[in-house]
């Protein structure tokens, strides 16, 4: 197994955590304990199931740990568009980020399912 943070989908994921934390602070001060802190736990969520699942023992449980970040990245996405919605906050490049990470993370769950 790779050391996590070798991995390109944990890079872009932590690439992704970075935007999610400057979008948030776009949002109201409403927002602090609200939407934003949920996009913040999401966003955290998705670089650190893939780290956890690269340290796990098997390939099996690594599988299934990338499965729950890709998981987050829905809930993150819902989230990002809510914002857009409520905030008309510009969404476009958190959005582009979410896409790739999701393939990147399908990617790394089909290669660890097949080997």
């Amino acid at each position: 197994m790779a050391n996590y943070q070798d991995l390109r989908v944990w890079q872009k994921a932590m690439d992704l955590t970075i935007e999610v934390y400057a979008l948030c602070s776009l949002l109201p001060r409403t927002e602090t304990y609200g939407l934003a802190n949920q996009m913040k736990r999401a966003a955290v969520s998705i670089p650190s199931n893939i780290a956890e699942g690269q340290r796990r023992l098997t390939k099996k449980d690594s599988a299934s740990f990338a499965g729950i970040a890709l998981g987050s990245l829905g809930e993150l996405e819902t989230q990002l568009i809510l914002a857009s919605k409520l905030y008309r906050i510009d969404i476009n490049k958190a959005l582009l980020a979410c896409s790739e990470v999701g393939m990147m993370c399908s990617g790394l769950i089909k290669s660890l399912r097949s080997a």
